[in-house]
């Protein structure tokens, strides 16, 4: 027996961190489902073709959703929509991205899907990510998501609130970034979310550190690194934090040990060795090496 639109949670399939499995459990869920929600799922899958970085692969599961949504109810259509730009996001076009984000918006708006709608609208601010645009975006999708009885609306709150705050803290406004980046960790902490609060903490330290309120900053991120200890885990961006605000304290030997724990630590991640080649250069150098 087929299951039916109401009786699948499509994000219950998900595990981000784990495009290969997650595309498993939706490979396996294709043969209990039909119709317009067989197509949602496949634009499942070809997202998590688009997280590992094959974007054809991505793009010719997508086409064949796209041959198949004539007919289709709205559902299917903003769903592919989102995957499509995200697809594009993802590669770097980011203004064919933004187009199908927005025909995303219009189309989840006119049909009160308020949870595809705030999604587009969160998509639609990361491709003016660091702009006045961005920040007016969030803000469009964070009006829906607090209105909306959508728990999956009201889920991308914080997500939103924190890339607010970055695209403020790009732009230099760093009294308004620090306003979004607490309310961001109060989200976070009213849902629990161990590892979310823990950067929003580590957030509002960074912007603090821009702020130019040095001892603060430091208290936050020493209180962290506590808390990973005690948890048995480490974060090098609390020891890069750690050293720059020991060093802007004019606190050098302490300073370079961060430096270097930071280094090591950092130096692990694959991701941010390739992407952060010169800032991991400047670890080594400041620490020491």
């Amino acid at each position: 027996m087929k299951e039916s639109d109401d009786n699948i949670d499509i994000d219950a399939y998900w595990e981000y961190s784990d495009p290969a499995s997650s595309e498993a459990r939706f490979r396996a869920a294709l043969d209990k489902t039909e119709g317009g929600l067989r197509l949602e799922i496949l634009t499942q899958i070809g997202r998590t073709f688009s997280l590992r970085g094959r974007f054809e692969e991505a793009h010719e599961i997508l086409n064949d959703v796209e041959k198949q949504l004539g007919g289709a109810r709205t559902r299917p259509l903003v769903r592919y929509q989102l995957e499509r730009g995200r697809t594009f996001n993802s590669n770097g076009e980011k203004e064919k991205a933004r187009e199908l984000f927005i025909q995303a918006w219009e189309q989840a708006n006119d049909a009160g899907m308020d949870d595809l709608a705030v999604d587009a609208a969160h998509m639609i601010a990361i491709t003016f990510s660091g702009s006045p645009d961005a920040v007016e975006w969030n803000q469009r999708g964070l009006a829906l998501a607090r209105r909306s009885q959508d728990p999956k609306a009201k889920g991308l709150i914080p997500a939103m609130l924190n890339n607010s705050a970055w695209d403020l803290h790009s732009m230099g406004r760093f009294e308004e970034a620090l306003v979004l980046f607490e309310e961001a960790q109060a989200e976070w902490i009213s849902r629990g979310i161990l590892e979310r609060i823990q950067i929003a903490k580590w957030s509002v330290a960074r912007c603090l550190r821009s702020l130019n309120q040095y001892d603060e900053a430091l208290v936050i991120q020493q209180a962290l690194e506590v808390e990973h200890k005690n948890f048995g885990t480490t974060d090098g961006y609390v020891f890069e934090e750690i050293a720059e605000n020991l060093a802007l304290l004019g606190r050098h030997g302490e300073a370079k040990v961060y430096f270097e724990m930071a280094y090591i630590e950092l130096g692990k991640d694959e991701w941010f060795a390739r992407n952060e080649s010169q800032r991991l250069k400047s670890l080594r150098l400041r620490a020491g090496r």
